[in-house]
């Protein structure tokens, strides 16, 4: 079928309007009628090339939308379905047998390798030629073919499908990352480093779980504005703040049980761990690409009894922990909406250039 899309051609980082062509869904694999995608960091990495996945290029991997066709061998997935899009799993590795989806061997393999699961493509131009895909779904067009696996329905009529997609990769790593990951207790304390999309969502479930003090860490004050509205207990300026570790440590008497880094900064990853308490727990979900970490292991980590965990898509099963934060949204313990602005389709390119410069804190594509 032939849709409109956003084509990556180049370096240059700017994303054309184009019909392309999208193959039909396979038998394990399901079509559906894109109603918004949400502007992801992780997008970022294929136009600044430290993702070298082929050109030219679809990306999103925040999508969401209503079903519109299904292959012959999908379960659980029906036309007429809402659903919110992932990332791809192969569904029989160790990872995914025991539940940790995000573990999956074909994870990296297939979600930045520009192709689907069976390692081949399911765009192209009009005149033939291969466009790789992004996350095996390439949710900034129109329509988007995905594994039934990629698929999570969400039965409820009242909620805007549009709004749902960063559910499914971004605002499930901030919020899972606190919720599975570090896994705090009421009462507790988290500082959390970076307060856009990642980190905010991240603020929402610390303040849902109980969370008493909860410290936001960012540079641009509007942020952290909002940061104190979705529940932050106390803010730190980055820029205005010589020492940020010291400061979480005075207003945590001592330093605090939990912390979280989104930036991949390597200096802010070196705060996140040195304002903890003896044994606390720093998790890091940033993207950094090849950066160094330098760590005194006697003062900074094994001597004090601290944890550094990496953390990937907020180590949580999508099928699950997705429809829950549908949940927490309903009953107005997740106000993830706003954090969210809206473009359509034409105005990508502005969509990513406010994300970057930080005047939208997640941007949604809307394709209607």
């Amino acid at each position: 079928m032939r849709m409109k899309a956003a084509v990556l051609w180049d370096d240059s980082g700017k994303f054309q309007i184009n019909e392309v062509e999208l193959a039909e869904p396979k038998s394990n694999e399901v079509l559906v009628k894109i109603a918004g995608t949400g502007v992801c960091h992780t997008d970022t990495t294929v136009i600044d090339r430290s993702v070298p996945i082929p050109l030219p290029a679809i990306v999103g991997h925040e999508g969401s939308g209503v079903v519109e066709a299904v292959g012959s061998e999908v379960k659980g997935v029906k036309p007429g379905d809402k659903v919110v899009l992932t990332y791809y799993t192969c569904g029989h590795c160790p990872a995914c047998i025991a539940g940790m989806p995000s573990g999956c061997e074909s994870y990296g393999p297939v979600n930045f390798g520009g192709h689907h699961g069976d390692w081949t493509h399911r765009l192209s131009t009009v005149d033939g030629k291969e466009i790789s895909t992004f996350f095996a779904q390439s949710s900034f067009a129109e329509y988007a073919v995905v594994d039934q696996r990629a698929c999570i329905v969400i039965d409820d009529a009242d909620v805007d499908v549009a709004l749902l997609g960063p559910l499914g990769c971004g605002i499930m790593t901030g919020a899972g990352a606190v919720c599975n990951t570090l896994a705090p207790k009421v009462g507790d304390s988290i500082a959390i480093f970076g307060c856009g999309g990642v980190g905010l969502s991240a603020v929402m479930m610390a303040k849902a779980m109980g969370c008493t003090t909860i410290i936001g860490v960012d540079a641009v004050p509007s942020r952290l504005e909002l940061a104190k509205e979705l529940g932050c207990t106390h803010v730190i300026n980055g820029k205005e703040t010589p020492d940020i570790a010291e400061a979480i440590k005075a207003i945590t008497k001592g330093g605090a049980g939990y912390s979280l880094d989104t930036t991949a900064v390597p200096a802010l990853m070196k705060a996140a761990l040195n304002c903890l308490k003896i044994y606390g727990t720093c998790a890091v979900v940033g993207t950094s690409g090849d950066k160094e970490l330098s760590i005194v292991m006697q003062y900074e980590l094994m001597g004090v009894g601290k944890t550094l965990k990496g953390c990937i898509e907020g180590d949580a099963d999508p099928h699950v922990f997705i429809p829950r934060l549908v949940e927490l949204y309903k009953a107005g313990l997740f106000p993830f909406d706003k954090l969210i602005k809206e473009y359509p389709l034409e105005q990508i390119n502005e969509a990513f250039e406010d994300s970057h410069n930080g005047k939208t804190i997640k941007p949604i594509v809307r394709m209607n």
